[in-house]
């Protein structure tokens, strides 16, 4: 990692300076050791930022440049993304602890995102509305202006470039805040977009403290829209910041996703998609499969398999390509998490396998939690209802169809959830009843540019993904152009027409 160049500092306007908050230590999760040393904004930081992206935006420079050429614009950025790839998820692995096979496997996609919002920005048309009478009426789509997108550090530059692909392609200018855990690859991404010829002061990223920068960029009048991705009750005050000025937000928040294993499923093949849903990313994710729910003809073996699978799962330094599972992002993270299956055990719950921090050889401060499968849970217990955003998952066994989706839609979050059947018309079936915004049939955590992500209930409002994303980047405008020969008199002679 010495090797690259990392800027620590604020890129407001083209120009990387020093913020006026307190310097940040950013720490390596596998090693508790300090990774860098990062400035941060305060209040008149964000005040100035701000200002430059909507002067930009003012200015026309993106937001009026001809659509073919923003669009070639984005696919030079996507090149620029995809020539520092071997740089980005290095750093992104050090930063976060996210195995390296994982950061690589997620990351090297990136570039698509920018692709295609590039071809969407092309392919998109206004449309014609059938108005009666001589009047010729049609839509345009104009940009919002200045957009902020909170990013969250388990997924930094995938986060960030489900948001910033659309906003950018559809003409706003935006300010990037991300994590203040894991913001060295969002500095590494605005040099790279600035290299690509993306206009000065059109993509800014400043670090900084969730109450203080995030609070402020939430809360300042020039922003028109707030994306965010992190928890629940971050989440509210951010919908009720924006809505105090009728500004857009995209939300996704908490997830306890429900993943249905019914017993025509093999035993190994329900236990290996169960150990993929939950754990991966050390199970750091708000779509992570934590609440299994397995047919009670299966439930007994699936429990012992899954056990089995989850203590082979090799755990270690996330630079080492062998690794399957790095640390959780921080030293308070892991106690939190240890907390939690505490109090599930307190409930009632049986740890299976695991429950406790993890040791690795080389690392012996670093935040790692060994894999855990709890047993003997209700639906009502702690566990089963509260996120708790680590390597934790917890078993309910159901009797039949009804009974399954009765427990998985008992819930307050509705972000993923999953179906596991080799009866295809019951995957089908099944997943039009689940009250989520996102369902996979025999397998879990697909994403894709062009399919709209985001949740129901207390998991947030609004989708990434797709046309719904990129359109809800910009304002519709209705133009309507009368067509008669005749002048408008509706005052010089009988009032005949109609107003509305």
């Amino acid at each position: 990692m010495t090797e690259v160049n990392i800027p620590t500092g604020l890129r407001i306007g083209g120009r990387i300076v020093s913020g006026h908050g307190p310097r940040l230590d950013v720490v390596n999760p596998s090693t508790g050791g300090v990774l860098a040393v990062a400035d941060s904004a305060d209040a008149a930081d964000v005040e100035e930022v701000v200002r430059v992206a909507q002067a930009a935006f003012d200015s026309g420079v993106w937001s009026r440049m001809p659509i073919h050429e923003r669009s070639r614009v984005l696919h030079r950025f996507a090149d620029g993304i995809a020539e520092r790839m071997d740089d980005l998820y290095r750093l992104e692995t050090a930063n976060n602890g996210r195995p390296l096979t994982e950061t690589k496997a997620q990351i090297t996609r990136l570039p698509e995102w920018y692709r295609y919002n590039a071809s969407l920005l092309l392919a998109d048309r206004d449309s014609v509305v059938p108005m009666p009478g001589p009047y010729h009426s049609y839509t345009s789509r104009l940009p919002l202006g200045v957009v902020t997108i909170l990013a969250s550090f388990n997924h930094p530059m995938m986060i960030a470039s489900k948001s910033l692909a659309p906003a950018l392609a559809t003409g706003n200018s935006v300010v990037l805040k991300p994590s203040e855990q894991t913001p060295l690859t969002a500095m590494l991404l605005a040099d790279i977009a600035h290299e690509a010829g993306i206009p000065d002061g059109v993509l800014n990223v400043i670090n900084g403290l969730g109450p203080v920068v995030g609070a402020a960029l939430c809360e300042h009048p020039l922003v028109k829209k707030v994306v965010f991705t992190g928890g629940t009750e971050p989440g509210r005050s951010i919908a009720v910041a924006a809505a105090q000025r009728f500004a857009k937000t995209t939300l996704e928040l908490g997830g306890k996703s429900p993943v249905l294993f019914f017993d025509d499923t093999p035993v190994d093949v329900a236990a290996r998609g169960a150990a993929f849903g939950g754990f991966i990313g050390a199970g750091q994710t708000c779509i992570a499969g934590s609440r299994l729910i397995v047919q009670r003809g299966l439930h007994d073996e699936f429990v012992e398999t899954l056990a089995k699978v989850a203590e082979s799962i090799r755990i270690g330094d996330p630079a080492d390509p062998a690794t399957q599972l790095g640390p959780v992002i921080s030293a308070q993270a892991r106690d939190r998490i240890l907390g939690r299956i505490a109090d599930g055990v307190d409930a009632g719950a049986r740890v299976v396998t695991g429950g406790g921090p993890a040791t690795v050889p080389g690392l012996e401060n670093g935040f790692f939690v060994q894999p855990t499968v709890l047993a003997d849970v209700t639906n009502n217990m702690t566990v089963a209802r509260e996120e708790i955003f680590g390597p934790v998952v917890v078993v309910i066994p159901f009797d039949d169809e009804d009974e399954a989706v009765a427990i998985a839609n008992d819930s307050p979050f509705a972000l993923g959830s999953a179906v596991w059947t080799r009866d295809i018309a019951r995957g089908h079936r099944v997943a039009s009843r689940l009250e989520a915004g996102m369902v996979w049939v025999n397998d879990h955590h697909r994403l894709d540019p062009s399919s709209p992500w985001g949740g129901l209930k207390e998991s947030g409002i609004g989708r990434e993904g797709g046309w719904e994303s990129f359109h809800d980047f910009t304002h519709v405008r209705a133009v309507t152009v009368r067509t008669a020969p005749d002048d408008v008199d509706w005052y010089g002679g009988i009032a005949t027409g109609r107003l509305n």
